[in-house]
């Protein structure tokens, strides 16, 4: 006599059914405590990354210095005079423009000359090239303070270019990093993509513009953003080359405010942060803007097949 097949009742689950009621596994809640972790100490490191902003934020617009904890978190007491305070010791605005002109000329002849050097030193073939790019990176391992009192020389007394925005913006103009990073990213590109522009009857100058610098906007924002903050922050070369105040960027000249006059402002402390505000505040927006370019760049779309 044969017998019925019993089925399941309900509520119950067979063994690795994987039906709703059955229990998750465990290495799920661990990975749970590790990602909250993983959050908590980024957290962490994003405020002590922010505090100092902060701290400088506050104090350029407080009455009284910042000195205590309970200061960071101020309700009143904001005011406008730390600035008005430095600005009439040193002319902001123009201070702001001297900055302006030399980061701009040294960022207009790293990009030209490193897109450039960087294109030649990737898909062009030449005798000498390998040599060069050697050199290149021998010169990256140079301190530019080694090099400072010669190109000094040179720029005053053979060149005449001292108390000049060129005489500024001379020794910056070619960024070996720049090179480095745009050589890098160019022999990424798909070598097919040159060989059906040559085809075709483009100039290199041509391939480079149309095809190459697009697709490596990535690059560009990266040593757009390390190129600015390196001269908008620079201190020593302008301090060295100009004697004229009226030439100075901020960086020098709130150096030189720090160093002479600040004790005879209402509020030193604030004043001084001011100033800093004031330097950092441009660097903070080209961040801004530039961050949804530090991205990959999809460099394959443009191949078929």
């Amino acid at each position: 006599m044969a017998h019925r097949a019993t089925k399941p009742s309900r509520g119950t689950t067979q063994k690795g059914s994987g039906a709703p009621g059955s229990t998750r596994a465990p290495g799920h809640g661990r990975a749970r405590v590790t990602s909250v972790m993983l959050y908590a100490v980024l957290v962490v490191f994003a405020i002590a990354f922010v505090f100092p902003f902060w701290f400088m934020a506050v104090g350029a617009f407080q009455v009284n210095p910042t000195s205590s904890p309970s200061d960071l978190f101020p309700t009143g007491g904001w005011t406008l005079q730390n600035f008005t305070d430095i600005n009439s010791r040193l002319n902001l605005l123009r201070s702001l423009l001297n900055s302006l002109v030399f980061t701009v000329g040294v960022l207009a002849g790293t990009l030209t000359f490193g897109l450039a050097a960087g294109y030649s030193l990737s898909r062009l073939q030449w005798r000498g090239r390998g040599v060069l790019f050697a050199i290149m990176l021998g010169v990256q391992a140079i301190p530019f303070q080694l090099l400072m009192i010669p190109l000094y020389v040179q720029v005053t007394r053979i060149y005449g270019l001292g108390d000049s925005y060129l005489g500024m913006i001379l020794p910056f103009l070619i960024n070996t990093t720049a090179v480095f990073i745009f050589r890098q990213f160019f022999l990424s590109l798909p070598e097919s993509l040159f060989e059906a522009a040559r085809i075709d009857g483009a100039s290199e100058l041509r391939i480079l513009f149309s095809i190459a610098v697009p697709m490596v906007k990535p690059a560009i924002a990266t040593v757009a953003l390390i190129t600015f903050i390196g001269p908008w922050n620079e201190f020593l070369w302008p301090f060295l080359i100009t004697k004229d105040a009226s030439l100075q960027p901020l960086a020098v000249s709130l150096a030189n405010y720090i160093s002479n006059v600040s004790r005879t402002a209402s509020n030193p402390n604030g004043a001084i942060l001011a100033g800093a505000a004031t330097l950092a505040f441009p660097v903070v927006l080209l961040f801004v803007f530039f961050q949804r370019y530090f991205r990959a760049s999809d460099i394959s779309s443009g191949v078929k097949g």
